[in-house]
């Protein structure tokens, strides 16, 4: 909250470690305990995030449906947001002004997505999934996608609006596109690849049928 305060009111790039570090009451020395820079402050909660959903994931019920225990995963990162709406508007703010910020952001959401992918490949793997590499790669983006769709939407908001009663929407719009496994097309080939081309204006709902219009073949 120091850092994020210090960084609306004077500036990002004017803000000293030392600055952050004496409005929140500590040395420099015990701040970098903690962060490794003065952008690691305000993202200070990923690495406990991802680890809670890598433990979702390895203690999930093989019988759940794997979407939905998906959905579940990045739930937690929208919880995390919804927590504290006061920072999370104004970090929010902050990273569309400030490109090392916002950089910060994209990695993060990077690497969400990467363990929602690793986990869906290996469910639809053991299920037999022809196409389990690409599906659940596609699926994970589907995932990551109707989340952040969700989360900006609430942040542009103020944090107003109702987060989860959209996600609920957002993933159910997912977990459909995804809900069977079709099988293998005749000329089909293990290098297949789907392409997908949409306006970056098309709406989420858009998005997510032509994906499983591609995957099913239709």
């Amino acid at each position: 909250m120091a850092a994020i305060e210090k960084f609306s009111e004077q500036g990002y790039d004017a803000t000293t470690v030392d600055e952050i570090a004496s409005a929140a009451g500590v040395g420099r020395r015990t701040f970098f305990r903690y962060f490794r820079s003065k952008e690691d402050a305000i993202f200070p909660n990923h690495e406990e995030v991802l680890g809670r959903i890598e433990q979702l994931f390895a203690t999930a019920d093989d019988r759940q449906n794997p979407l939905e225990v998906a959905c579940a995963g990045v739930g937690l990162v929208l919880d995390s947001y919804l927590a504290d709406p006061d920072v999370s508007v104004k970090r929010f703010a902050l990273t569309r002004t400030v490109p090392s910020l916002r950089d910060k952001e994209v990695a993060s959401v990077d690497r969400y997505q990467r363990v929602l992918a690793t986990y869906l490949r290996a469910r639809f793997q053991a299920a037999g999934d022809p196409l389990w590499d690409l599906r659940g790669s596609v699926a994970a983006a589907a995932v990551a996608a109707a989340h952040n769709h969700v989360l900006r939407r609430w942040l542009r908001s103020g944090g107003a609006e109702d987060a989860h009663a959209h996600a609920k929407e957002a993933f159910a719009l997912v977990i459909d596109a995804f809900a069977d496994t079709p099988a293998p097309r005749p000329d089909a080939g293990d290098d297949e690849s789907v392409i997908a081309v949409l306006k970056t204006s098309a709406p989420l709902s858009e998005v997510v049928r032509q994906i499983s219009q591609a995957l099913h073949g239709d």
